[in-house]
């Protein structure tokens, strides 16, 4: 009976077919689960990417070790018993574990806190259960091989199966599983298959009754408790939190607005009041650039159109203006329909930015760029290519305007910077205003003239009060934009590490007086202060 199982080849190729598979779905489902708090940009996939292949790499090492003493394949089977409960209990313990390494790291690290923080997470959550996972085609080779002269048929045969089962573990879980029933229950669904295959071999073959017990307890535990994706896990009264194929995404309803976070640690990307119309954010100032048109009706094109805030203060104080938006997660369109309260008369074209102005002949007398998200920046929508295409699209007495999420004072590593040093290279002209009480700065640019002085000329227009006082004072706060040079192309956007650099300073300056409090009293000191 004992090697009954291990006859069938079959059987072992479907164990490299679902190792395979397993990883990259292992692989994917950590971008997920660092994303909502640390971007998806290219820094943390390379750090995910990094980690997991130095991971395998290892485990390759030692199970060709393994292979050549271990002749009782058990071994093998209690590592992918032991892999799988880990991967299974991800979801549950692995959004404790990355706040705390964070909270941690901001009381002890002082540059790159983001990198340190996601490089960590990491090698706690994902280095050991692949080390593991990197042990079985080695294994696997020995207990499949037979006869020397089949070898290299028999590891080819492997290596199709790994191949095909990564394509499927790269495919399933982004397209299907991811948005249908979230990143915790991806990583319980491809572990369970693991965790099939291990007691599949316990029950042919006898031994390892008690780990098999244990890691199916340890299962039904993270089954039960960790299935939902409530990244936010302190967060008790939000309206909604769910996963797309884009974004983590929650909606949080207040007594005075409903918000829109696609992260946990990092500001709100849409807002709606409910009694009144001016927000307190950087939608306000960017109602400057359909006064800059100069028309009663203007066209505004929203390129990263959120919930639709600026598109439905435009409707609210500019009546007869025609607005659309682009926005390429189709899942936040469906939420500011539900929560959000977007008229249906809004057009809403699911599409990325730049592509839809490639497809487009339309052109408008102002154009919105809001589709910077912290660090997740679209390097595509960055570019002088792209700011040229935008001023193709916008009429003679066309407005741009850009929300630029964070800005910081680090001069040559400032992104906000070498944002405007590129549209300005492209409008030959642009003006910069900071939203008080934030880290965002709005950029306006002419497609010919002065944006700034096309507001003061136009000012007089506005009817509602409230609204002319709040625009007079961002009128009287613009500035020119001196530009020297740092310009964005399609060849070299660096966006990702400059801004993971802007952010890294603005938390150095706000966690200056949490790090002060843990020198002087401790832990105590920390929670004192409402860390």
């Amino acid at each position: 009976m004992k090697g009954n199982i291990l006859q069938k080849k079959w059987y072992l190729y479907l164990t490299e077919f679902f190792a395979g598979m397993s990883v990259m779905a292992v692989e994917l489902g950590a971008s997920r689960l660092l994303a909502p708090y640390f971007s998806s940009s290219q820094i943390v996939w390379t750090i995910i990417i990094g980690i997991i292949m130095i991971a395998m790499a290892l485990g390759n090492m030692a199970g060709g070790r393994w292979a050549d003493r271990e002749k009782d394949p058990a071994k093998l089977f209690r590592r992918i018993a032991v892999a799988a409960t880990w991967i299974a209990l991800i979801p549950l313990a692995g959004k404790y574990v990355i706040v705390g390494i964070t909270g941690l790291l901001v009381v002890t690290v002082s540059t790159n806190l983001l990198i340190w923080a996601a490089l960590a997470a990491c090698i706690i959550l994902f280095v050991f259960p692949l080390f593991l996972l990197g042990t079985v085609t080695p294994s696997l080779i020995r207990y499949t091989v037979s006869d020397l002269d089949e070898s290299g048929r028999v590891a080819g045969r492997l290596g199709a199966c790994n191949t095909v089962g990564s394509i499927l573990g790269t495919f399933l879980p982004t397209f299907v599983t991811i948005p249908a029933v979230g990143t915790s229950m991806t990583f319980l669904l491809f572990s369970a298959v693991l965790l099939i295959l291990a007691l599949l071999y316990f029950a042919a073959c006898g031994g390892g009754r008690i780990l098999a017990v244990v890691c199916a307890l340890l299962y039904l535990l993270s089954a039960l408790f960790g299935h939902a994706s409530n990244f936010a896990f302190w967060e008790k009264d939000l309206a909604y939190e769910g996963e797309s194929v884009y974004n983590y995404l929650q909606v949080r309803d207040g007594d005075r607005a409903t918000a829109l976070s696609t992260n946990v640690l990092f500001g709100v990307q849409s807002l709606r009041m409910k009694n009144e119309k001016l927000t307190g954010m950087y939608y306000d100032y960017d109602l400057a650039a359909p006064v800059m048109a100069g028309r009663e009706d203007p066209s505004v094109l929203v390129l990263g159109m959120g919930t639709g805030t600026f598109a439905s203060q435009c409707r609210d104080y500019f009546p007869e203006c025609r607005v659309c938006g682009v926005e390429i997660d189709e899942k936040i369109t469906a939420l500011a329909y539900e929560y959000f309260d977007l008229s249906r008369k809004i057009p809403v074209y699911t599409y990325d930015g730049r592509a839809f102005l490639q497809a487009s002949g339309e052109r408008y007398d102002v154009i919105l760029v809001d589709a910077y998200q912290d660090l997740t920046i679209p390097f595509q929508m960055s570019t002088a290519e792209f700011f040229a295409l935008v001023r193709d699209h916008l009429t003679d007495n066309g407005i741009l305007a850009v929300n630029m999420s964070m800005h910081g004072q680090t001069g040559e590593e400032d992104i906000a910077a070498w944002l405007s040093d590129t549209i300005r290279s492209v409008f030959g002209d642009a003006w910069v205003c900071d939203v008080s009480g934030s880290t965002n700065r709005e950029l306006f640019a002419a497609k010919n003239g002065s944006a700034a002085a096309k507001l003061e000329e136009n000012l007089e227009t506005v009817s509602d009060g409230e609204l002319l006082e709040f625009l007079s004072s961002v009128c009287g706060a613009l500035e020119e934009w001196q530009g020297v040079g740092r310009i964005f192309t399609d060849d070299k956007a660096p966006v990702e590490l400059l801004g993971m650099k802007t952010l890294d300073g603005i938390i150095r300056e706000e966690a200056a007086a949490y790090r002060e409090s843990f020198r002087k009293e401790g832990l105590a000191g920390l929670l004192k202060n409402g860390f």
